[in-house]
């Protein structure tokens, strides 16, 4: 089963961490999370895969349709710490230009 972990920084963007596969039976929590988390007025989401062992495309999805709610509301979605397996699928589904994965969190909204 994937936990998640979430926090908000002291800059106010809220970085969410799944821990193990994102896959279809977790992408639904990580939409929820992400959903909360615009809600209560954090519209700058990291999503952490540093510890997200694989991502399916319902593990995807859920990024994607995350960028678009975070987006709807000013802000944005960022991905960082994506492992090899996360890259690959990144790379053969061409949405790394969409998601423009960074090294890690502190830099995925560095200099905006």
């Amino acid at each position: 089963m994937t936990e998640f972990q979430t926090e908000t920084t002291d800059t106010g963007i809220g970085v969410v961490r799944p821990v193990g596969r994102l896959n279809m039976v977790a992408a639904p929590r990580l939409r929820s999370l992400v959903a909360e988390l615009v809600a209560g007025g954090t519209a700058r989401i990291v999503v952490d895969l540093s510890e997200t062992e694989s991502m399916d495309s319902s593990g995807l999805g859920a990024l994607i349709a995350g960028l678009k709610t975070a987006r709807q509301a000013g802000g944005d979605l960022r991905i960082a710490g994506a492992g090899p397996q996360v890259e690959a699928v990144l790379d053969l589904t061409n949405l790394r230009r969409v998601l423009r994965p960074r090294p890690d969190v502190a830099s995925a909204f560095a200099g905006d």
